[in-house]
């Protein structure tokens, strides 16, 4: 009898789990997780698979590895899918994918075959290819489909046919390229999904944003596709409706993807386009917007909206767009284009008509004070434009141009700029000249003397005018201009009052200075300027200045301008024969002004000046604002007097020349200097002039950046006539020809001022001279200097004379003591072995008294 063995504990307790309805449980959620994690390899149904998609597409498919799956459904996941191009489009496949998921159809299980339902692609890679031809490798795929018969994508169950499966891919690419060329446009963050809806119509719908490669674009926006499409026997047949929306794209953003280069313009971009018809002949309705158009720089001046609506016919026989019509609304009128346009592809040729029918001249301006820097925010303006410009180009020919405009009862104004222009028509015409300038010789052999010449037409321009512009004077000026696609001209030519012709300038959007300055001006000024980079346009010309009273801030006077001549050239301005007048004094020469300066403060000016005289006393009264307690003049600005005087920002260098020099008493004549002023900080150097009969060198700085302004200098007088200083100080006090080297400061407003602070240090020397105020014994004769020499030291309203000798025929005596400014003396000679001399009292009438011997030996102890 076999012996009974128990079972174990651990077996029991195992079989009550897996009996109990928690083991059943687990058993269950096990296998689920094995039948979606696991995927066994299916390498036998690889090729089958392979062979299937290929024979189905035409093309030759690769995959690097098959495996199964039975969970969520049950199917195939493909990795390393490519589908190879056709070999007339390029080497590169047309779809490559790293993951692929095949999903089953459940009901073709049953009937013991394979067909999948959905198929789905991971991170595609789609090539879009045009060749020489003009066709795209989807073509045949597209007609290939359309040729085989498979029920749709929803079938019945019962459907023995196989259906179209569902195709759909997420997070795609999709390129271009023409011919052997990769384009750097492509759809990037693709979702696509393709299927067939019924027996005979297909459906697709794409979502993605278009970018380019060499560029990062994050402002491009949406691209949404949807459509249709019915079996034909050719593409060309296929009857087809979609529509397309291109949406929250930055206009800017769309430029640069366009073009490669951002244009500087702003808005929203809102593309919609339906296509209906067969690709033959495909009716083509669009509908396009800008919201919030402006240029990047300019802000404010309210939204502004641009739209427009085309509608057409595409025939894919021939490229040919036919039966354009745009049409643009604009407020009460209409600008629209119509014609045809063939060879989109090859040649472009094209015949087109543009028509603007009553535009309000101000909704142009709306448009130019968003797309021009300066426009007055106030501007206004009554009128209509009218124009007929058509466009013909035929084969591989120039485009020709024809027609024309105007506008009428055009009324401008602006309460800023103080500005009212009646323009009461405007006429213009669209042409195409010959340019001679690019003249092209082709030699027929080389050393050959016959040569054709070929005239290059230049291209397109719209030619302005000519019409009356009225600027104050009795004769109007002349204005024409021209505008292409690289730029714009404008010239202006005849009388103007000065003043109206800034206003003008500064309307249109000019930037011109704002002087407090009228008179008369005599122009032939040309404004051109280029589209590219919103340069600022440049002014250059002639302009011949008349009777002209400016206002210079900081300034008690006018600046009276009877006559100059200006030439305004890209870098500078020439102020030339200039004649004018400035507190009483007469002003002659050149002045010459840089322009485009970032700071304006910055740029130097360079002159040569020549006056036939200037009194400090007045030119204390033209720059001292405080004698007068009239407003300050202002020039260059509107500002209130606060503000900082001009001749304190002005930089300036050059020659001055003045006949004749005032200062009190004292005259200079033929004075001459280097003037340098660098923002309230003056400096004259080589400073030379005629004074007291002698010769004056020397150079001085002032301050007038410090309160009060300071001054100070160094100079050597030579043969200087003392009689003509003791004239000058109504006095005949002195005479004898003098020799000086000093150096000097002082500070201060007026003159009191100035002689109060002032302090010198000088080394004089006085030869031949007389003294005739001064006898050192009653009775004799004047004093006479045979030769005088020594330091005079300048402070304190005095000068105190240091290390003096002074030589006479009673021998030579040492000199010191001082001389106020006042004219007071205390003065005191003193030699060895003889009697000295006090001299005090005023200089008109010194007294002379003898200093005892004693006094005299003490006074010459060091």
């Amino acid at each position: 009898m076999a012996a009974h063995i128990p079972d174990s504990p651990v077996s029991l307790r195992r079989s009550r789990f897996v009996r109990s309805k928690h083991g059943i449980v687990t058993l269950i959620v096990v296998l689920l997780l094995a039948l979606f994690l696991i995927r066994p390899g299916a390498g036998r149904l690889r090729t089958r698979i392979v062979s299937a998609i290929g024979l189905a597409l035409g093309r030759q498919v690769d995959v690097s590895s098959v495996h199964m799956r039975l969970l969520p459904h049950p199917g195939f996941d493909l990795e390393n899918f490519v589908v190879h191009d056709d070999p007339a489009f390029g080497a590169e496949p047309v779809i490559r994918s790293q993951q692929v998921t095949a999903e089953l159809r459940v009901s073709s299980l049953l009937r013991g075959r394979l067909e999948i339902s959905r198929l789905s692609l991971t991170e595609p890679s789609l090539n879009l290819v045009r060749d020489r031809q003009g066709h795209w490798n989807l073509e045949n795929l597209l007609e290939r489909a359309a040729q085989i018969p498979v029920a749709p994508t929803k079938k019945a169950n019962a459907e023995a046919r196989p259906g179209f499966p569902y195709i759909e891919a997420d997070r795609g690419r999709i390129n271009l390229k023409l011919e052997q060329e990769k384009k750097p446009y492509a759809l990037m963050a693709a979702d696509f999904a393709l299927w067939q809806e019924s027996e005979n119509v297909w459906g697709m719908r794409l979502k993605a944003q278009p970018v380019r490669m060499d560029f990062n674009l994050t402002d491009t926006g949406t691209v949404r596709v949807n459509g249709s499409w019915q079996r034909a026997a050719t593409l060309r047949e296929t009857p087809l409706q979609f529509t397309m929306e291109w949406t929250e794209a930055q206009l800017g953003q769309v430029s640069k993807l366009i073009s490669g280069r951002d244009k500087g313009w702003r808005g929203t971009v809102k593309l919609a386009a339906a296509l209906s018809g067969t690709p033959a002949d495909l009716t083509v309705e669009t509908d396009a917007s800008v919201q919030d158009f402006r240029r990047y720089d300019i802000l404010g001046g309210g939204a502004l909206r641009l739209v427009a609506q085309c509608a057409s016919h595409y025939s894919s026989v021939d490229h040919t767009l036919s039966n354009l019509s745009c049409h643009a609304p604009v407020s009460n009128g209409t600008v629209s284009v119509n014609g045809t346009v063939a060879g989109i592809f090859s040649s472009h040729t094209y015949d087109l008509t543009l028509i603007a029918k009553e535009v309000p001249i101000q909704s142009l301006i709306a448009l130019a004070r968003h797309a021009k820097k300066d426009i007055p925010d106030d501007l206004v303006a009554s009128g209509k434009l009218d124009a007929s410009v058509k466009v013909q180009r035929a084969d591989e020919g120039y485009a020709e141009w024809d027609g024309g405009g105007e506008t009428l009862d055009v009324r401008i104004a602006s309460k800023l700029t103080k500005t009212e222009m009646v323009l009461d028509r405007i006429p213009f015409q669209v042409s195409r000249k010959q340019i001679s300038q690019k003249q092209i010789s082709l030699k027929m052999a080389p050393g050959s003397r016959n040569a054709r010449t070929i005239f290059v037409p230049g291209e397109p321009q719209l030619e302005i005018g000519p019409f009356d512009l009225a600027l104050g004077r009795p004769s109007p000026a002349v204005v024409r201009g021209s505008i292409s696609r690289s730029g714009y001209s404008l010239s202006v030519t005849g009388d103007a009052q000065f003043q109206r012709l800034l206003q003008a300038a500064r309307t249109v959007g000019l930037r011109a200075p704002q002087p407090t300055a009228d008179g008369t001006a005599r122009v032939d000024l040309q404004v051109a300027g280029g589209w590219s980079g919103f340069t600022a346009p440049q002014i250059t010309g002639r302009v011949q200045l008349q009777a002209i009273r400016a206002e210079v801030r900081g300034l008690n006077a006018p600046v009276e301008i009877a006559s100059a001549n200006l030439s305004l050239t890209p870098e500078n301005v020439q102020v030339q024969n200039l004649t004018a007048s400035l507190a009483g004094s007469a002003w002659h020469g050149s002045v010459l002004l840089p322009r485009h300066c970032a700071v304006p403060d910055r740029c130097p000016v360079s002159f040569d000046l020549h006056t036939d005289e200037i009194d400090t006393g007045e030119l204390n009264q033209l720059l001292n604002p405080r004698p007068r307690k009239q407003p300050w003049y202002r020039f260059l600005s509107t500002s209130t007097q606060t503000a900082t005087p001009y001749l304190l920002t002005l930089r300036a260098a050059g020659k001055l020349t003045i006949d004749r020099v005032t200062i009190q008493n004292l005259v200079g004549t033929r004075v001459s200097a280097q003037v340098e002023l660098e923002t309230g900080r003056l400096r004259l150097s080589n400073l030379r002039g005629d004074l007291l009969g002698g010769k004056h060198t020397g150079e001085w700085t002032a301050d007038f950046t410090a309160r009060p302004p300071e001054y100070s200098g160094t100079g050597i007088l030579q043969r200087v006539d003392l009689r003509q200083l003791a004239e000058a100080m109504h006095d005949g006090w002195v005479t004898g020809t003098a020799a000086a080297n000093y150096r000097a400061s002082a500070s201060g407003v007026d003159a009191a001022e100035l002689l109060s602070s002032a302090k010198a240090n000088s080394r004089v020397e006085v030869r031949d001279g007389l003294l005739p105020h001064i006898a050192l014994i009653e009775g004799n004769e004047p004093l006479r200097i045979h030769r005088l020499v020594g330091n005079f030291v300048l402070h304190d309203g005095r000068f105190e004379i240091q290390q003096g000798k002074l030589e006479t025929a009673g021998g030579i005596y040492q000199l010191s003591g001082t001389a106020s400014l006042t004219r007071t003396l205390d003065l005191k000679l003193v030699r060895d072995g003889a009697p000295g001399f006090n001299i005090t009292g005023p200089l008109t009438e010194p007294r002379v008294a003898p200093v005892k011997t004693q006094e005299t030996q003490a006074a010459l102890k060091p």
